[in-house]
């Protein structure tokens, strides 16, 4: 009799307000063991950037931010800070798409999304304060898993996610910005389907889907649960980074 395939998905609880320095390694390791939680080999851990980027001091205060004249035009355009806009373009290698309550820009890391990532949801002083996203978390999450190997002598693999709208779908879904250990993108193309015909441009966002199952457990409001492991995933096609899933400018069909 074959094994049905199973996913099974534990979110960390009790992980707490993570300040500039803190070893997030450390921290989710002793909650999960708490909790009755054991990191095992094959296990994917998705961590949230938010956490991270705290982690590693890209926390800014607008108040010492100095708005460009773009920003200032670009604020004016869109209503948002002016403070916030230059941020945003900063972080930014271009704008994407801009109206009213709407800035979208190619982050440097390739990413297209709001603001640039720049978030001031769930910080303290949000008001005054805006969050960037890390500025490698593809590395962010290679030196993760190499901490937990070092530490429990297991192999893993990391996410570290992201929420990205999408520009024919409403809402938000879970994205991998930075991924160690997997494969980020698994291509099936030259495979067959079940009636034998070859498939010819069937690639899988695997990092995303993996990202994006975690965030039906760690949410985006005040759940407070930024780590969450999941198991029972394949993990042995050929591992790669978040960057992988990047579309290249000259396929994009919408640029």
């Amino acid at each position: 009799m074959n094994c049905a395939p199973k996913l099974v998905a534990y979110a960390i609880p009790g992980i707490p307000l993570i300040q500039a320095g803190d070893d997030i390694v450390e921290i989710i390791i002793d909650r999960a063991e708490a909790a009755g939680i054991q990191l095992c080999p094959g296990d994917i851990l998705v961590i949230s950037s938010k956490i991270v980027s705290k982690s590693l001091g890209r926390l800014v205060a607008l108040d010492g931010v100095e708005p460009s004249a773009e920003a200032g035009a670009l604020a004016a355009e869109t209503g948002k800070d002016p403070r916030l806009v230059e941020l945003i373009l900063r972080q930014s290698r271009r704008i994407s798409r801009k109206r009213l309550g709407v800035l979208v820009t190619e982050h440097h890391l390739g990413l297209v999304s709001a603001n640039a990532g720049v978030d001031q949801s769930n910080i303290e002083a949000g008001d005054d304060m805006a969050l960037l996203l890390p500025m490698d978390p593809d590395g962010a999450a290679q030196n993760f898993r190499a901490d937990i190997k070092k530490r429990l002598d297991i192999d893993l693999a990391i996410i570290i996610s992201d929420t990205h709208g999408r520009p024919f779908r409403v809402g938000n879904v879970g994205v991998a910005i930075g991924a160690a250990g997997l494969p980020a993108v698994k291509d099936l193309r030259g495979q067959r389907d079940l009636y034998g015909r070859v498939l010819e441009v069937t690639q899988v966002a695997y990092a995303d889907l993996v990202a994006s199952a975690a965030h039906l457990l760690c949410g985006e409001a005040d759940e407070g649960l930024p780590a969450v492991i999941l198991r029972g995933l394949d993990l042995s096609a050929p591992h790669g980074r978040a960057a992988d899933l990047n579309r290249a400018a000259e396929h994009d069909l919408y640029r």
